[in-house]
């Protein structure tokens, strides 16, 4: 969501990094690696691929077509890639697992976005991960094509919500986090038997003990879990919370937040470098092009 947060008084609140009475974390490693490619106005997701070192994936937010982008830590453009089968009404998040039907790695994308919460039914996409050339390309006029999209069609068991976090866990199964912006934030299970169907209702699992507050952008904008699958990491605009993901269905809040403060006023993007370094992506704003950073907490 482009311009949500960014207005005088929001940002003057991000200066601190005292919320109520907790002190929060501070980040041992925030480090700007570079620019986005230009068609990546609004980098609502990231996923890092296992099959090529050093590619990460991205996407945009409503507004563009049913495109990923390939690039790096250094915002390279490496290509642009079309996925068939798949609409981009509001992609706000992606993840990089096990595809559910197929064995291979799959980009998954969660057309969940509903600022309104209007949406009767949802969308997880699940694409096979797609050939990417180490060289930069941005001379290329056509975009390159990923295989055909498998599609989720998804309802919630009570009403529609605007939901920004996705993860995909080790046995198949999605869990989704509803944003924040009207009632508490609460987490949806999608099993991976789901994808058998054409269609299926999210389960609500729990509310998270993280209590939303616009004015500060702690509204849940993203999501990661860690390789070895014992974190998950969720982020708000200004803030990164981790929890311990024990072998049951838990999620264990792991201490405070890491505050980000201005770090990324527009951040949406996460994903795990590796297990404990993080990298975290922006929406462009104010005629800036958004932001790759690497961080650690």
């Amino acid at each position: 969501m482009r311009g949500l947060l960014v207005v005088g008084c929001a940002l003057l609140l991000w200066g601190s990094p005292r919320l109520g009475t907790a002190q929060q974390r501070m980040p041992r490693l925030a480090e700007r690696r570079g620019t986005l490619p230009s068609p990546v106005t609004e980098s609502s997701g990231v996923a890092v691929s296992r099959r090529y070192p050093g590619v990460l994936w991205t996407h945009n937010d409503s507004g563009d077509g049913p495109m990923v982008y390939a690039t790096n830590l250094a915002g390279e453009d490496l290509g642009r890639y079309l996925v068939p089968g798949a609409t981009n009404v509001d992609w706000e998040d992606m993840a990089l697992a096990a595809c559910p039907l197929q064995q291979r790695d799959c980009i998954y994308l969660a057309d969940t976005g509903d600022n309104s919460e209007h949406r009767r039914s949802v969308v997880l996409y699940a694409v096979p991960e797609p050939a990417v050339r180490p060289t930069p390309a941005a001379n290329e006029e056509s975009a390159r094509t990923t295989p055909r999209a498998q599609e989720l069609v998804l309802r919630y068991p009570d009403r529609a919500r605007d939901v920004e976090a996705l993860w995909v866990n080790p046995d198949g199964s999605a869990e989704l986090v509803s944003k924040g912006m009207s009632g508490p934030i609460v987490r949806f299970l999608i099993p991976r038997t789901a994808w058998q169907s054409d269609t299926a209702t999210a389960l609500l699992l729990d509310t998270l003990p993280i209590v939303p507050l616009r004015a500060l952008g702690r509204l849940v904008t993203g999501a990661a879990r860690s390789a070895r699958g014992d974190q998950v990491i969720l982020r708000t605009y200004t803030e990164l919370y981790y929890f311990r993901r024990p072998d049951d269905r838990r999620l264990i809040l792991d201490g405070t937040p890491c505050w980000l403060g201005t770090l990324q006023p527009q951040g949406e993007g996460i994903a795990f470098l590796d297990d404990s370094t993080l990298v975290l992506t922006s929406e462009a704003v104010l005629g800036q092009r958004g932001v790759i950073h690497r961080v650690r907490c």
